[in-house]
């Protein structure tokens, strides 16, 4: 996967105005956007799912334009072919497991088609959540209430999956097993990712280039997993990120 992104925007917001200036590029299927809170991650993760409209700027993936502001191109969010798994997951509370897995597919006032609907029950099962088909998200765990929604965001087969601090509302517990949980449906899917962290053991199961982001841009791209390969540690690698985010 190979992802272009050079976008500015600016933000006004009740604490003030913020700057956002998100320039880099990078070939890999796994990529973590990672930096301090208030940083610009989850925003600039936005521009690339099409929900947040940059002031200025392109954004390709595998060179399909998504976003240019010189061309006047910018691609409708259900037209992108991205899936997105929000920080709190989203769910729509008033529809069921089953409706919210398949929100995607379904068209206004359109019945669902007998293929669509067995493709429902086949990312249901997948998931484990046949015994919760027809239960509503408030009846559900937090690790229950991802799989749903990694479920809605792979149905629609995207070709790209974003993800926005996905384990934030988890225990410490459950962030180790849906880590691991992730990982599986990554390999199975063989689906590039995106993925909003500052928490190190994120960056260490997913890792494989880093987005560092400090002040509303891009300080650094590297290439994690060829500095854990030549023996770096984390905290190694790391650290100088942390700092350069803070000064």
């Amino acid at each position: 996967m190979h992802v272009i992104c050079q976008i500015t925007a600016s933000f006004k917001s009740a604490t003030g105005n913020f700057s956002l200036n998100a320039n880099f590029e990078t070939s890999s299927s796994s990529i973590v956007l990672f930096g301090p809170s208030g940083a610009g991650k989850s925003l600039t993760l936005m521009a690339l799912a099409g929900l947040q409209v940059p002031d200025r700027g392109k954004i390709t993936i595998d060179g399909h334009t998504l976003y240019d502001s010189q061309k006047k191109v910018n691609i409708a969010a259900r037209k992108r072919r991205v899936g997105m798994l929000f920080q709190d997951y989203a769910l729509f509370p008033h529809l069921s497991v089953m409706d919210n897995v398949g929100f995607g597919l379904k068209r206004s006032f359109r019945p669902l088609k007998k293929q669509q609907k067995d493709k429902i029950f086949q990312f249901i099962q997948m998931f484990g959540l046949e015994n919760h088909t027809y239960k509503r998200p408030q009846q559900l765990s937090g690790g229950q209430r991802q799989r749903a929604a990694l479920a809605r965001a792979l149905v629609c087969s995207p070709d790209i999956l974003l993800l926005d601090e996905p384990f934030s509302a988890l225990d410490q517990p459950l962030r180790i097993k849906m880590r691991s949980e992730l990982g599986s449906i990554l390999e199975k899917f063989s689906m590039p990712m995106i993925m909003v962290s500052h928490d190190r053991e994120d960056v260490e199961a997913f890792g494989e280039t880093l987005v560092s982001f400090g002040h509303g841009r891009v300080l650094e791209v590297l290439d994690y997993q060829s500095r854990r390969k030549e023996g770096q540690s984390v905290m190694d690698i790391l650290a100088p990120l942390y700092q350069a985010a803070s000064t």
